[in-house]
């Protein structure tokens, strides 16, 4: 398979290396974009390329792109183009891969998406831990700015960017992209309510597109090679590459780049390497902490956005967790609801309330102090926290969807905890 995103890394002696990255084809796109391409032709690659975004939702990143006012609809002022590169999604980590080991090319990405949508400003708006990520980053821009990548008149051209890189407090909530605009306006990071969407009025009032890290590493190789290359990578419905990660006990933990469409039994068995010897699957979430979990029934089944969503889950951010036979699924999902209850932004009461509530009802099952009518109090919470728009956001939603999916596949075990009065992993059951 050809690699893309992931080219570069391990070939140079330092990732903050221009020349290198150069020596690669590294900044070819720009080059291409600013003496043969309109900022409405690269619009047109990545909208024919059929890049979804990789930060969760999927959402098409060319038609998100469209909706920023061109021409006589844009009123003077500053059009932002912010990079979301929080990755607090538990489970996640592919983001950061691609900013400490090749952080030339997210910027190129950036700097070809904000001639693209018109944008004059950019932010790259990053979890306060990852500090290798942010050193080569703001060592990369000083590079850029040095030699005419950054600032006024790019390459000689009419175009002009400044770039910042702006570490974040680190909190969960800042994924939600106009919760992100909130903190990096010096704000509470609140979700707003939408319309107006950013697109329209986002950063101080202003067109802002926000996209995740590893979406914009894809435009450089669009740009560069076509979008009709960049359809010919994906082998099932979507298109290009994707990084996918699998976390848990299995033999090869860690992060691979493949075409999208790549079955969830070739990532797990071929390269994680399988299950740890004396542990079987028992069910994994496919997309990180807030997604829905499958089982082994679904292991055949193509890693593409639509294909996982019609089977009940979503691909997210396409780092599986895996859940064994030796693990308790109830435990599982309190560990995941007590970091979603502590990442509340505290707005909504749904989320506020209810996410503490459903966490008290779990460590009740988790210490033998668990009733019957709790399964019908997870259930009412689940129907009613978990359904979108009953809350100001989808963080709720997305707590909820490990726990409504594990009271679908492993019932027996919510059950269990309260006929034994205590986790009946600990009783020796998968110990």
């Amino acid at each position: 398979m050809e690699k893309v995103l992931t080219r570069n890394i391990g070939t140079h002696t330092s990732p903050v290396d221009l020349k290198a990255y150069e020596a690669n084809d590294g900044y070819r796109g720009l080059r291409k974009a600013l003496t043969q391409l309109s900022p409405q032709d690269c619009q047109s690659m990545v909208k024919n390329s059929n890049l979804r975004g990789r930060g969760g939702a999927g959402f098409p990143t060319g038609i998100k792109w469209s909706f920023v006012p061109q021409g006589d609809a844009r009123t003077p002022g500053h059009t932002y183009l912010v990079c979301n590169a929080d990755e607090m999604e538990p489970g996640a980590f592919k983001d950061r891969l691609l900013m400490e080991y090749d952080p030339h090319q997210l910027i190129e990405g950036m700097l070809l998406s904000a001639y693209s949508i018109g944008a004059d400003i950019a932010y790259i708006f990053i979890r306060g831990e990852y500090a290798v990520a942010i050193r080569r980053l703001r060592d990369a821009i000083a590079e850029c700015y040095a030699n005419g990548y950054l600032g006024k008149h790019i390459l000689n051209s009419q175009f002009s960017l400044e770039l910042h890189v702006h570490p974040s407090a680190g909190r969960y909530i800042c994924g939600e992209e106009t919760a992100l605009i909130n903190a990096l306006e010096g704000k509470r990071a609140n979700p707003r309510a939408k319309p107006p969407f950013p697109q329209v009025s986002g950063l101080w009032g202003r067109p802002t597109i926000v996209n995740n890290v590893e979406t914009l590493c894809n435009i450089p190789h669009i740009i560069d090679r076509g979008p009709e290359w960049f359809n010919t990578l994906g082998v099932g419905e979507d298109s290009g590459t994707k990084l996918f990660g699998v976390s848990g006990r299995v033999n090869n933990p860690g992060c691979w780049e493949l075409p999208m469409g790549t079955p969830i039994r070739d990532i797990i068995e071929n390269h994680a390497g399988g299950m740890k010897s004396g542990f079987q699957l028992k069910g994994f979430l496919p997309g990180g902490g807030s997604t829905d979990f499958l089982v082994a029934d679904h292991l055949d089944l193509a890693m593409d956005y639509n294909v996982i969503g019609a089977a009940g889950s979503r691909m997210g951010t396409g780092t599986l967790i895996i859940l064994d036979d030796r693990t308790c699924p109830v435990g599982m999902v309190l560990n995941l609801i007590q970091f979603f209850a502590q990442e509340s932004c505290g707005f909504c009461t749904p989320c506020r309330d209810g996410l503490p509530w459903t966490r008290h009802v779990l460590e009740s099952l988790e210490s033998g102090a668990g009733q019957p009518e709790d399964l019908e109090t997870l259930a009412y919470q689940v129907k009613y926290i978990g359904a979108i728009g009953n809350t100001h956001c989808a963080l709720a939603p997305g707590a909820m969807e490990p726990l409504q999916s594990a009271m679908k596949y492993f019932y027996d075990d919510f059950e269990q905890h309260i006929t034994t009065a205590q986790c009946p992993y600990r009783l020796g059951r998968g110990a």
